[in-house]
């Protein structure tokens, strides 16, 4: 089994940059995690900036607590999805703050803890829900959906090439017995593919597992409504940097942020034509980053 590597924030540095953080104001890291972003805003703001976690994911809150303590009453944690991000900040009594950071990759700490399900390396029940306390896990989506509906979810979320053997198979599998687990559903996509793409660059489950995820946690359908509910929320010349892993997130952060920019009348302005992306040093450093994107607007008119 593949060793993971530690969970390392990526693109720290540029995101502090953009965010243009200095040593007060408002900050959100709208998906904390393990607190990597939150931290680096929280020491660049000192001593009087203010720092906003948001995360669905009871788990990462209660990491970030631990690991954030010492920033006191700077650091205010809030259980909630971004797409409700506006909601969460004005419970608190903050209605416009300076920037905001959107980390959507997948935490090491989630991938490597097998009661979570989300990774095939690992055996676990399917689950793969970031909020724990929301219905639905992935195996129901495994054993209810019919197979045109379990080969859309793949094309759709994973891009997968066999999407349809794929689901072909799961549903001849289930017929047997119900596929519950990680390693169950590993071995089904092993056989339904051809043989060559059991052995190629990317894992031949990779897909399944991130489409199975995106489809149970409606990632690509509440991104776009966190980027409005982040932008509402900034303060003129305020900034949202948002970093995603993969094309289908970014194709949306970039159609979301161009649209605004576009409008008739626009309130933001993108700061970058072309993403930014790790330096060579990073990316040697971090494997995970090699694959991230980062695109920054700025808050112009209200």
């Amino acid at each position: 089994m593949e060793k993971r590597e530690k969970h390392v924030s990526v693109l720290k540095d540029k995101v502090i940059e953009c965010l243009k953080v200095g040593d007060s104001g408002v900050y959100i890291d709208g998906t904390v995690g393990a607190g990597g972003h939150a931290e680096a805003l929280l020491q660049t703001s000192a001593p009087n900036g203010i720092v906003i976690g948001v995360d669905q994911d009871d788990t990462a809150l209660k990491i970030s607590e631990e690991r954030l303590k010492e920033f006191g009453t700077r650091l205010r944690l809030i259980h909630g999805n971004f797409e409700r991000l506006a909601q969460c900040v004005q419970s608190i009594g903050i209605h416009v703050v300076n920037g905001i950071v959107f980390d959507l990759g997948l935490s090491s700490m989630q991938l490597d803890d097998p009661t979570r399900g989300f990774s095939f390396q690992s055996e676990g029940l399917l689950d793969m829900r970031m909020d724990q306390g929301m219905p639905g896990m992935a195996s129901h989506l495994v054993n209810d959906s019919s197979e045109v509906e379990l080969a859309g979810i793949f094309e759709r979320y994973g891009e997968e090439r066999y999407a349809r053997r794929i689901a072909r198979g799961i549903v001849q599998r289930r017929d047997e017995r119900p596929i519950m687990t990680t390693s169950a559903l590993k071995d089904v996509i092993r056989h339904a593919v051809p043989s060559q793409y059991r052995s190629g660059r990317l894992h031949c489950a990779t897909r399944v597992f991130q489409s199975l995820r995106i489809a149970v946690n409606s990632e690509l359908d509440v991104l776009p409504r966190g980027i409005d509910q982040a932008v509402s929320l900034l303060a003129l010349g305020g900034r949202l940097a948002v970093i995603t892993f993969h094309s289908l997130e970014d194709r949306i952060v970039k159609q979301s942020f161009r649209a605004m920019a576009r409008a008739a009348h626009p309130t933001v302005v993108e700061l970058f034509k072309k993403p930014l992306r790790p330096s060579e040093e990073e990316q040697q450093q971090n494997r995970k980053s090699r694959s991230a994107k980062l695109r920054v607007l700025e808050k112009v008119a209200s």
